[in-house]
C-alpha cells in the first residue's frame, strides 16, 4: 500500500482539513472578540503562533492512533480487519461539514454587519456619556525632509501640553495616542481604543523659515469634522498657531 493511500485510510487528510478550517475560524473568532473584551494586540498572534505549532502533533496523531468504539489505540495495535477507520472519517466529514457553515455564517456576519460608522456611537459609549475627551494624533509629516518628523511630533505634543490644561477636557496620554503613528487605523476603533469622544488630527508641511499646519476635529459620535483649519506662517509664529488650534479644539 502507498504512503499516499495510507494516510487516506487513516484519515491523516482530513484531520489536517478539519485542522485547518477550525484554526481559520478561531482566529476569525479571535479577531472580533479581542476589541470588544479589551484583550491585547498580541493575542491573535499568539493563537496563530500555537495553532501552527498544534498542527504538526495533530497530524502526527492521526498517523498513529486511531479512534475505535474501545477508545483511542495505537495503529499498531489495531488488525486491519477490524479497523472502523471508515467511520471516522465520515464523523470527521461531518465535522469539517459543521464547521464550514460555521465559517459561512461568520463571512455572512461580517458583510452584513454595521459599518464603522454606523457603530460610532456604540464606539463612544466606552467614554462617560457626560465627559469630553479627545486625543490628540500624530501629526503628519508631508515634507519631503524626514528630519521634519521631529518638528510635526512637536506640534501633537505641545498641542496635548495646552489641551491638557484645561479642566473640563481629558486628554488622552502622549503614549497612547503616539502608539498609532504610521497606522491606517479608523478613528471609531482609535476612539474605542483610546475611550475618547473627539480625535484631533492634521499634517505639517515645512519648506524654510515657512510652515503650513492643517487640522481637523473630528466627532467620533457622528463621524464629522466639527472643525478645520489651515495655517499658514512663519515660524517665529508657531505658539500663535499652537493656541488658535488649541482654543479651536476645546471650544
Amino acid at each position: 500500500m502507498s504512503l499516499f493511500s495510507e494516510l487516506k485510510r487513516r484519515n491523516v487528510f482530513r484531520v489536517a482539513v478539519a485542522y485547518a478550517v477550525a484554526s481559520w475560524l478561531l482566529l476569525q473568532v479571535t479577531d472580533i472578540i479581542v476589541p470588544i473584551l479589551d484583550l491585547p494586540a498580541s493575542a491573535p498572534k499568539l493563537i496563530l503562533l500555537i495553532i501552527a505549532i498544534g498542527f504538526i502533533p495533530v497530524v502526527i496523531f492521526a498517523w498513529a492512533f486511531e479512534l475505535t468504539p474501545e477508545g483511542i489505540k495505537r495503529e499498531s495495535e489495531i488488525d486491519p480487519a477490524q479497523s472502523v477507520t471508515h467511520h471516522t472519517a465520515k464523523k470527521l466529514d461531518y465535522v469539517t461539514i459543521a464547521l464550514l457553515v460555521a465559517v459561512a455564517c461568520l463571512v455572512a456576519f461580517n458583510r452584513y454587519s454595521p459599518s464603522a460608522r454606523e457603530t460610532a456611537v456604540d464606539v463612544v459609549t466606552h467614554a462617560p456619556p457626560d465627559e469630553i475627551s479627545i486625543a490628540v494624533l500624530p501629526f503628519v509629516n508631508m515634507s519631503a525632509d524626514s528630519d521634519n518628523e521631529y518638528f510635526s511630533d512637536g506640534i501633537s505634543e505641545e498641542l496635548m501640553n495646552v489641551l491638557v490644561k484645561v479642566d473640563s477636557l481629558r486628554v488622552a496620554s502622549r503614549t497612547s495616542a503616539f502608539s498609532f503613528k504610521g497606522k491606517d487605523t479608523p478613528i471609531p476603533e482609535i476612539a474605542r481604543q483610546l475611550k475618547v469622544n473627539n480625535i484631533l488630527e492634521g499634517s505639517v508641511r515645512k519648506s524654510g523659515q515657512k510652515v503650513r499646519i492643517t487640522a481637523q476635529l473630528i466627532d467620533v459620535a457622528s463621524d464629522k469634522h466639527l472643525w478645520s483649519e489651515t495655517y499658514d506662517r512663519e515660524l517665529t509664529d508657531i505658539f500663535d498657531i499652537q493656541a488658535k488650534i488649541s482654543v479651536s479644539s476645546r471650544s
